[in-house]
């Protein structure tokens, strides 16, 4: 299961219902935001574990994000405390928060507040998803590992066709094969050289058949 099918799912029916109810967003607006912000988070992770040290930082944070938060998302959800998410959103994107809220604020319609708070809702989640993840391929432990386990949820080169894998095409702006951080930030804000419109203009066309 790649990433489209955790948003396409049962519990991506949960995730967006949630986050409507507490930021109170149109079934649309929380299905833009959650389908462009997805990508781009888990595509800063893989570029994340490119290094060294980078890996080691998600490997340990994988101990804490086994997964458990999948089997009660409503829970969480209403819960309110989203301040572990703001602290992942501090690791994977760092001084690009701002830039990368109102990028998809712009994109989307929606104003950068709510997309803030709907990013620090969606970081924990993604981080359960991949730390379960990782303990069905029998726990990964290094950066090789976490490189291809982020590639094979976000469509990578082994996966014909689908979502993950327009999710993929879309995030690799440079053409060079690989999801990177120059990538993800390019696509977010349009700045591609390659291609127009960016990483929330695809992927909202393909999601909901526009151009």
């Amino acid at each position: 299961m790649d990433i489209t099918e955790l948003l396409k799912g049962d519990l991506g029916s949960q995730l967006i219902s949630g986050i409507g109810a507490q930021t109170g967003t149109t079934r649309e607006e929380a299905t833009s935001v959650v389908s462009a912000a997805a990508p781009v988070l888990m595509g800063m992770l893989q570029r994340n574990a490119g290094t060294e040290q980078g890996a080691a930082g998600i490997l340990g944070a994988l101990n804490k994000h086994d997964g458990s938060i999948l089997d009660n998302l409503s829970g969480f959800l209403g819960s309110g405390d989203f301040s572990d998410g703001d602290g992942i959103l501090g690791h994977v994107l760092g001084g690009k928060r701002s830039s990368v809220e109102n990028a998809l604020s712009a994109k989307t319609g929606v104003s950068s507040s709510k997309v803030s708070s709907i990013l620090a809702m969606l970081a924990p989640i993604l981080m359960g998803f991949l730390g379960r993840k990782s303990r069905s391929a029998g726990n990964v432990t290094d950066s090789a590992g976490l490189g291809g386990l982020l590639g094979s949820l976000l469509g990578g080169a082994g996966n014909s066709g689908g979502g993950g894998s327009i999710l993929s095409s879309i995030l690799d702006q440079d053409g060079d094969g690989q999801i990177g951080l120059g990538d993800a930030i390019s696509a977010v804000t349009g700045g591609s050289k390659k291609k127009s419109g960016g990483l929330l203009g695809g992927l909202l066309g393909g999601l909901f058949g526009k151009k």
